[in-house]
């Protein structure tokens, strides 16, 4: 469905996003005159209460679920509306907006909202692990799920930080999380049996990509991809400061997965377990533990980005 056809549209916005603050009625007075159709209106501050404010808003079917939030939120509501008829708009308030920035959505608000009336329908691919949660269910997430350094750079981002400095906030917090970082031992499995089993010891991160960026830009890898259907997995040895140094000049453009201590494949299934139990990193947000199971779910989640966006197409049904 072509965005000028939307009859119904929900509006969620986390008033806890680094620019959530201020912007729902201006949102909303925004998404009014676009003629989109009748808005409804939803709000939280608070993380525990997204998913019971998503499940109501989806129990009603709008065409467009428009949710304004950083990359955890947005991850958040594309699980929530998978395989479903409704299609998700995105306002980039958050501090890194990684998916944002990967359909090429403008992270200035008329702008966004511009791109809501004006722009064109994709559909994208949705990761899901299947870990150790608090209510048992596999969760979504649309970047990158990690284990490792990650957890502690999700730690060391306090919100006064990322309020102040943006995606700046990520670099500073990545080196005081290394400095306290232990490493750590991990197996990876293939279900499909496409990649012998890897285990490997003395590890900084294990990361798997289900989109393009991460961490305010930086890229999975050099052919990371939202519309792929496949999970970028790497794992990257903890090795010495040096290494380090020469991995991270590589972040930007994901040509660091070729670095001799970097481990990197391409799979649809992998399963990650670890010497002790870890949290995973989705996007952002602790929200599972090892061991773990991935998946990606393919054509998932209509998104509606700019026309000149070149990230997706669309090619196929949601996912049942």
């Amino acid at each position: 469905m072509p965005p000028t056809a939307t009859r119904t549209v929900s509006l969620l916005v986390n008033g806890g996003a680094r620019r959530g603050r201020g912007t729902l009625a201006a949102a909303h007075a925004a998404l009014a005159r676009s003629g989109l159709g009748e808005v409804t209106v939803h709000t939280v501050t608070e993380g525990a209460d997204l998913a019971g404010t998503l499940h109501a808003i989806t129990a009603t079917a709008p065409d467009l679920l428009v949710v304004g939030g950083g990359d955890g939120t947005v991850s958040c509501a594309a699980g929530a509306v998978a395989g479903t008829r409704t299609t998700l708009g995105v306002l980039p308030l958050g501090t890194a907006n990684d998916f944002a920035r990967t359909l090429q959505i403008p992270s200035e608000l008329d702008a966004a909202i511009r791109t809501l009336v004006e722009g064109k329908v994709v559909d994208v691919d949705l990761g899901r692990v299947d870990g150790a949660t608090a209510d048992s269910r596999a969760r979504a997430y649309l970047n990158v799920a990690s284990i490792g350094l990650s957890t502690g750079v999700t730690h060391a981002l306090s919100p006064r930080a990322k309020r102040l400095l943006g995606p700046a906030a990520y670099p500073v917090a990545t080196v005081r999380a290394f400095r306290r970082h232990r490493p750590f031992t991990a197996c990876l499995s293939f279900p499909d049996g496409d990649h012998p089993d890897l285990e490997m010891t003395d590890l900084l991160q294990v990361a798997v990509g289900n989109g393009r960026h991460y961490g305010g830009g930086n890229a999975v890898s050099p052919v990371a991809s939202l519309d792929d259907h496949l999970l970028d997995v790497y794992a990257i040895g903890r090795g010495r400061m040096r290494d380090h140094v020469s991995i991270a000049r590589l972040f930007r453009d994901g040509r660091f997965v070729e670095h001799d201590r970097v481990v990197h494949v391409r799979t649809r299934r992998v399963q990650v377990l670890t010497d002790q139990p870890m949290p995973v990193n989705l996007d952002g947000e602790i929200a599972a533990r090892t061991p773990a199971s991935f998946t990606v779910e393919r054509n998932a989640v209509r998104v509606v980005v700019p026309h000149a966006s070149t990230a997706a197409t669309l090619d196929g049904p949601p996912a049942p």
